[in-house]
């Protein structure tokens, strides 16, 4: 079980039977609003309120590394671009649309929606 805290935390907790473990993954410093996995479960995105996305990679029990960074614009939301975890797809808030090559963050495409996003 992964969750995070409003400080900016990224934790795991492994539950077995009534035994627990906990450990910190991540401390990013920046209160975290979502936290999204790939589909075979090798990368979890963090994206935080400010909209800067990192990805973090369990089986290397490493830092979170930042991949994006809100630029003109705060991310919104972040997720994976299935199939594989090659790819995440983001929109701002501003309703700007965008593909990334999470390898580097290079972006690869964009869209403008023109139109402000919200999340209900």
């Amino acid at each position: 079980l992964y969750f995070s805290v409003q400080e900016g935390i990224l934790f795991f907790y492994h539950i077995k039977d009534l035994q627990y473990e906990m450990k910190i993954c991540a401390d990013i410093l920046k209160p975290i609003s979502s936290l999204i996995f790939c589909p075979d479960y090798t990368i979890l995105l963090l994206v935080t309120e400010q909209g800067t996305v990192y990805t973090y990679k369990p089986a290397h029990s490493g830092e979170a590394v930042k991949l994006l960074d809100a630029c003109s614009s705060c991310f919104l939301a972040a997720d994976f671009l299935t199939p594989g975890n090659k790819y995440c797809v983001s929109v701002t808030i501003s309703g700007e649309v965008q593909v990334w090559f999470l390898e580097d963050g290079t972006c690869l495409s964009k869209l403008n929606l023109d139109i402000e996003v919200h999340i209900t």
